[in-house]
């Protein structure tokens, strides 16, 4: 294999220096920023990434910057990059990085895993880019590449394909030039042996790839069927008031959107009419709570903003989604000014909806 792997990872560098997007991360071993990227690109396309990264980087320079930030105002940068996990544990590896080890990252992959939200991709790119450890990263870019080079159809997400595509990676690595090698399968992946329409005609492995000689390219990789989507349906209670005011929560529990706010939710089993909502006991809950304050009376009753729901997708859930305005007379210190409700962290089905949704007063209205 050793013949094979200095053909393999040769080739692929040399495509990588001709070939590589001008990237900001891409200059600098800076193992904050290098983590900084590698976090936001998880799950993320450069195109959506970029710009997240560069709003982080003017926020928040250093790690210690980042570390001194509440979990709200990270939450709101990173609004509507989805996945908001990773944006909590970053700012907890932050806050260990800074205050435990005195600012300075670990040096090494297997420190660099003990971090919050580090894996193995995470801490091999890392520790591949800024310290020149042969530690092999593989992602989606990697197993496509791999697995159609070598022609492997052990499916990528199962034990047994994630142990055998981890130790074929580490075969292949150049150990004089990791992060070089690194960065260049996961470019020649999501550049060129992409997963629609590859350009294996043009293709550096062409006269070696095993896929392309088998007519298998759209076949590989190979991936375990997902588990069935779940299909849930959100009812929004937009209240809006005669002085300027709306009422937001946060969400708690270990559910989506964990610590993001949002209207007042009313959760059916399925599409339901102004009625059938009205009749809930989550929907009857949220009335009490304005109505057993003196001050609050409702204005008229509740009606349907979108006349079909908007269908929200995630990664093992659809979302069906249907706002609706509830007028009141007032809402008082217990409710926030409209003006101030983008300043919250929300979900992008939330911002969405703030971006199309023209606030107005009662009084406006009746003028």
């Amino acid at each position: 294999m050793s013949e094979n792997a200095t053909y393999f990872h040769n080739k692929l560098i040399t495509w990588y220096l001709d070939n590589k997007r001008d990237l900001p991360w891409r200059h600098t071993t800076d193992p904050y920023r290098i983590w900084l990227s590698e976090i936001i690109l998880q799950q993320t396309r450069v195109a959506q990434g970029l710009p997240y990264y560069q709003k982080f980087v003017e926020a928040y320079p250093t790690v210690q910057t980042l570390a001194s930030a509440t979990e709200e105002s990270v939450l709101k940068l990173w609004q509507g990059l989805g996945y908001y996990s990773r944006a909590r544990n970053m700012l907890i590896a932050s806050k260990f990085v800074a205050n435990e080890l005195n600012g300075v990252f670990p040096d090494n992959y297997t420190d660099l895993k003990k971090l919050k939200g580090v894996g193995d991709y995470t801490a091999s790119a890392i520790a591949s880019i800024c310290y020149g450890e042969p530690a092999a990263v593989v992602d989606g870019n990697v197993y496509r590449v791999l697995s159609r080079v070598f022609g492997i159809d052990t499916p990528i997400n199962s034990s047994e394909g994630i142990k055998e595509f981890k130790s074929l990676a580490q075969v292949l690595i150049d150990s004089k030039r990791p992060g070089a090698y690194n960065q260049a399968v996961m470019e020649f992946g999501a550049r060129h042996c992409t997963p629609k329409n590859p350009a294996c005609s043009t293709c550096i492995f062409k006269l070696k790839c095993e896929a392309l000689r088998t007519n298998r390219v759209s076949e590989l990789p190979v991936k375990l069927k997902k588990s069935k989507v779940r299909k849930r349906y959100f009812n929004y209670i937009v209240v809006q008031s005669e002085d300027g005011r709306t009422l937001l929560q946060q969400r708690h529990g270990k559910g989506i959107w964990q610590h993001l706010y949002e209207f007042p939710l009313v959760e059916t089993q399925g599409i339901v009419s102004d009625n059938e909502l009205q009749q809930s006991r989550s929907y009857e809950t949220i009335v009490s709570q304005l109505t057993n304050d003196s001050e609050t009376m409702l204005s008229s009753a509740v009606v349907q903003y979108n006349d079909v729901p908007i269908q929200h997708k995630l990664s093992h859930q659809h979302l069906y989604t249907t706002f609706w305005i509830l007028k009141t007379d007032s809402l008082g210190k217990k409710g926030i000014l409209f003006e101030k409700v983008k300043d919250f962290p929300v979900s992008v089905l939330i911002s969405n909806f703030l971006d199309s949704f023209q606030w107005a007063t009662l009084e406006n209205n009746r003028q």
